[in-house]
């Protein structure tokens, strides 16, 4: 599992971006992907699917 920082999520829209710890790069996230309810500054842990436009953070949870 990876583990990263919440950088920007819209609840309205229902996606956002969590910065990897390891490699600092932002990592696309969808509400469908969660398994906790997520807010900005939440510390996470992920695993990642290559999704059609780049990398997805999928089966997220709160740290």
């Amino acid at each position: 599992m990876k583990t990263g920082i919440v950088k920007f999520f819209n609840t309205e829209k229902g996606f956002g971006f969590i910065k990897d710890d390891e490699s600092k790069k932002d990592i696309f996230v969808h509400k469908s992907n969660l398994n906790d309810p997520i807010r900005e500054d939440d510390a996470v842990s992920y695993e990642v699917e290559e999704g059609p436009r780049g990398l997805n953070a999928v089966n997220v949870s709160r740290r």
